[in-house]
């Protein structure tokens, strides 16, 4: 099927899928490199924190201008985290403390990879991604859309290994027969009289594909203007939730979708308020509320996941960065989220010598797998843990409404 080159995955195979297939996306943003997500939920009530990072901790809520800002009596946000702070307090977002793999191995390799194909340490290997196996279990009379799954960037990724279909795109114009004329009329014309005359699966993916380019060709060259002034940050991260945005609103079918922001392995200089980490958490917090301000009228038809692979150590080393811990706060944000809470006690004894990373990381509470299930279920619907996460025991997490 001829397509742009800049779509570098495009698999379209034999899909059951939900009669309702896209009525609802769930959006999976991986904040790649082990990010420090206790200065972005900032434990301000234990003065441990203070005393392990005397350079690098943030203000506690009201001593300054640049200090964090309360959203409880133990939490508080990075100031940059300023443009989520409604969501949480209308109950949109929600948090939850200590989640984390059972690996220790310290890897951003062996972490992600873990975390994507939803296995255990402990376990025989998963075949495929989670939610790869998600879209494989939709049942219903009608094909997939050859959006059903989406993933921003040029790289398929781990969790949609075995997805029945997928595409991988940084644009939606990437969603184009190509021709040197400009003009694909004539060679739509002739695959649609191809793909008429043949009844076998081939021929009806065919079609549906090129339904599909007629349905985008609509939104080719037209500026898109976000909804209620939203504003995207100057970003990738923050140009591949507007095209998600778009996609949502077009309703082309799309289920799943995933987006990364990189950069998170602040060994060196990490900073506080300043600096790259500060700065990454910015792009986070903008790009995640102008998400929500475009699709305001549109708030129920979408949730947001935010996930990282590890977090970091609860004190900082040398360099004045941070090295690689185990639990992380984990994020959810949307209608179907019982926000305006942080999920789990604060975690004790993080600074256990029995730790195989060695003192200081956060202990884990949540299997990952567990708060993984809760989500996609209670934003996609029912769904069969036990299929999407095998050998898991998926415990109740109470995130979801």
């Amino acid at each position: 099927m001829p397509a742009s080159s800049s779509i570098s995955q495009l698999v379209v195979a034999t899909p059951p899928v939900m009669p309702e297939a896209g009525k609802h996306t769930l959006v999976c943003v991986f904040l790649r490199g082990g990010a420090d997500t206790m200065n972005i939920v900032v434990p301000y009530a234990d003065d441990h924190y203070y005393s392990a990072r005397p350079t690098l901790s943030v203000k506690r809520p009201g001593t300054s201008t640049d200090a964090s800002i309360r959203l409880d009596d133990h939490y508080a946000f990075h100031p940059v985290m300023k443009p989520l702070e409604a969501a949480f307090k209308e109950g949109r977002l929600g948090m939850v403390q200590g989640v984390g793999t059972d690996s220790t191995s310290g890897s951003h390799f062996e972490c992600q990879d873990q975390m994507e194909h939803g296995d255990s340490e402990k376990a025989h290997p998963t075949g495929g991604g989670w939610l790869g196996r998600f879209l494989r279990s939709r049942t219903g009379d009608n094909a997939a859309s050859p959006l059903s799954a989406v993933a921003i960037g040029t790289k398929l990724p781990e969790s949609l290994r075995g997805a029945p279909s997928v595409s991988v795109l940084e644009h939606l114009d990437d969603i184009a027969i190509k021709t040197p004329s400009g003009d694909p009329a004539a060679v739509t014309g002739a695959l649609r009289r191809m793909y008429g005359a043949d009844v076998t699966l081939l021929g009806q993916r065919g079609q549906q594909t090129l339904d599909l380019f007629n349905r985008m060709s609509t939104l080719h060259g037209q500026p898109y203007t976000p909804a209620n002034e939203a504003v995207y940050p100057k970003h990738a991260f923050g140009d591949g939730l507007r095209e998600l945005a778009r996609l949502i609103k077009a309703g082309v079918g799309l289920e799943v979708a995933c987006v990364d922001l990189n950069g998170w392995d602040t060994h060196f200089l990490q900073g506080t308020t300043v600096g790259g980490h500060a700065a990454n958490a910015k792009v986070l917090a903008e790009g995640l509320a102008a998400f929500e301000i475009d699709l305001k009228s549109e708030r129920d038809r979408y949730t947001v996941m935010i996930t990282t692979e590890f977090g970091r150590r609860i004190y900082e080393n040398a360099s004045a960065g941070t090295d690689h811990g185990r639990g992380f706060t984990f994020m959810a944000l949307g209608d179907k989220v019982k926000g305006g809470r942080i999920l789990g006690s604060w975690p004790i004894g993080v600074m256990d010598e029995t730790n195989p990373l060695g003192p200081g990381g956060v202990n884990i509470q949540y299997d990952f797998r567990d708060v993984f299930a809760e989500v996609l279920s209670g934003a996609m619907g029912t769904v069969e843990g036990s299929k999407i996460f095998p050998g898991a025991g998926l415990a109740s997490v109470g995130l979801m409404a």
